[in-house]
């Protein structure tokens, strides 16, 4: 089968190839897939750069759907044909980015749910709803503001929507491409940059009560810092070395564990009704995987950018 892999550590246009592997054999509890899609993230980039390495070679993309062709020992509730998505183990020879993948994990993809949009939905929804556990960030949320920094990341924006769901006032900084689009959900808007911290004290009227960042490492979490009470209050993805400093809690701290349980197949069927996403920049075909590569290693993918694998 086709897959993209990388044989040793270092950066990833350089280490990444499109390989010939032999098909996975699902073991107990798990079920293979036929990819249709597979969404790509910054984490298949780290792990390139060595995150979590292990033995070589290594398979990247953490996140897919496709249909079922083989059950591992003692898998139920599920049958040969059947469509699914889910994310993928990331310490095997191959992982999503590939003809079949194997899962531990997987949800029913609703009818209505094509491919791409079900492949772009694992990463971006268990790491938004992870860091909203992690802050507290309670389930019915009438009477609290949050701050979502970093809203046109697809984590940010995934966020932003779980937020308004629960009922809270969120204020969001963002970039031009989907400052709108986050307008029209509900949440008040405004741009990152010089005064950040200023312009959400003065939209919230005072401090905020919670904060997440879902921006990429940028030195503004001082500022994030600045929209609350206390450091605490604070939970960032991405800057874990100013997070050290400053008091903020992480998505890697130890009161942050939680059961992410139904929770993507519970956004997978808001998806389906329209009702949840996660923005898709560009979808491509495998065999121009580089393309996609290049574009979400600039930072400037302006979305989720999904592989097609038929």
């Amino acid at each position: 089968m086709r897959t993209l892999r990388f044989h040793e550590y270092g950066p990833p246009l350089d280490v990444v190839r499109l390989d010939e592997a032999e098909i996975p054999t699902p073991g107990p509890g798990q079920v293979r897939i036929a990819v249709q899609a597979c969404g790509l993230n910054p984490a298949d980039w780290a792990l390139c750069d060595g995150l979590f390495a292990g033995t070589l070679p290594r398979g990247i993309g953490l996140e897919v759907s496709g249909t079922v062709d083989a059950l591992g020992s003692g898998v139920a509730g599920v049958e040969i044909g059947d469509a699914v998505l889910g994310p993928v183990p990331f310490r095997s020879s191959t992982a999503g980015a590939s003809d079949h993948a194997v899962l531990d994990r997987w949800f029913p993809r609703p009818p209505g749910l094509d491919p791409v949009a079900a492949a772009a939905l694992p990463m971006a929804v268990e790491t938004a709803h992870h860091g909203l556990a992690g802050l507290g960030v309670p389930e019915s949320a009438d009477g609290i503001t949050v701050f979502v920094n970093g809203a046109g990341t697809t984590v940010g924006y995934a966020a932003v929507q779980m937020v308004l769901r629960r009922g809270a006032r969120v204020i969001a900084s963002t970039g031009k491409t989907y400052a709108d689009a986050l307008r029209a959900l509900g949440a008040q808007i405004t741009a990152y940059g010089e005064g950040m911290a200023e312009r959400i004290l003065e939209l919230a009227g005072g401090r905020v009560d919670l904060a997440l960042d879902a921006a990429p490492v940028s030195n503004c979490l001082p500022e994030v810092v600045r929209t609350v009470g206390k450091p605490a209050d604070v939970l960032t993805l991405s800057d874990f070395a100013a997070a050290h400093e400053l008091g903020a809690r992480t998505q890697f701290s130890a009161n942050t564990v939680h059961d992410p349980g139904r929770t993507l197949g519970d956004y997978a069927q808001l998806a389906a009704k329209g009702e949840f996403t996660v923005p898709v920049a560009r979808a491509v075909p495998l065999e121009d995987w580089r393309g996609a590569a290049e574009l979400s290693l600039s930072g400037r993918a302006g979305g989720k950018l999904v592989l097609r694998l038929v």
